[in-house]
């Protein structure tokens, strides 16, 4: 790209025969104008906007944008380029305003809008080399962009789908997971009702079996004492019959 910024310097007509007051507002633009041959960039964007406050000047605005441009403030570059455009100036001024406009626009790597302002600016001065060969410059570099976006896109979809299905794989394992888990609590459960069922059933087991020997021995207590009780009665009858006699 041709970086050249057309400069409203040189369109500068002294004259002597102005009122006091013009002379005060040319007076800044002239020193503006010094500055910015010396790449006093600052100090020329204060004069101009000096020059801008006593009266609105075509010049002033436009120089204003090259001290912008040369301090890389783009923005405010841009905003004094499109100023003097709005306004009704000289066809030489407003190419070159157009010109500019679209070095600030390249800078900011806004390239569409950058072809735009090159193809106004030779709509209005068509010998302008600089200017055609900015405007296919221009045009490359929106085409590159265009693809880079396209480009960017596809991966930016793509990323989004393996993002999206690497999400599903994990909901999937995450499931996977929940339900060994829950399988695996459930047969620790029925292991353990089952271990808990056995120790009721042998607990149940041994009262049973407790019971049957106390009812056995219960059982043998009252056969010997029946015993014990028959042969002290056949005994004390023995006795009876004996002392009759």
């Amino acid at each position: 790209m041709r970086t050249t910024i057309k400069t409203g310097i040189t369109l500068i007509l002294l004259m002597f025969c102005i009122a006091a007051s013009a002379q005060t507002k040319e007076s800044f633009i002239r020193k503006g104008n010094r500055n910015f041959n010396k790449g006093n960039y600052v100090e020329a964007e204060k004069d101009y906007k000096s020059s801008l406050d006593k009266k609105y000047n075509d010049k002033a605005q436009f120089n204003l944008g090259d001290a912008y441009y040369n301090q890389k403030n783009y923005e405010e570059a841009m905003s004094s380029f499109k100023s003097v455009i709005d306004r009704n100036v000289p066809q030489n001024v407003e190419a070159n305003a157009y010109y500019n406009l679209g070095n600030s626009l390249m800078e900011q790597q806004q390239y569409s809008e950058a072809f735009n302002a090159y193809k106004n600016c030779l709509k209005i001065n068509p010998n302008d080399e600089d200017a055609r060969y900015n405007l296919e410059y221009a045009r490359q570099k929106m085409i590159m962009q265009q693809q880079q976006q396209q480009n960017q896109d596809k991966k930016d979809n793509q990323d989004n789908k393996d993002k999206k299905d690497n999400q599903e794989q994990q909901q999937q394992q995450q499931n996977q997971n929940q339900e060994e888990q829950q399988q695996g609590q459930q047969q620790e459960q029925q292991e353990q009702d089952q271990q808990q069922q056995q120790q009721q059933q042998e607990q149940q087991m041994s009262k049973e079996d407790a019971e049957r020997m106390l009812q056995a021995l219960e059982n043998q207590e009252k056969e010997t004492m029946d015993k014990m009780n028959e042969a002290k009665a056949a005994k004390m009858q023995k006795r009876k019959i004996q002392k009759d006699w």
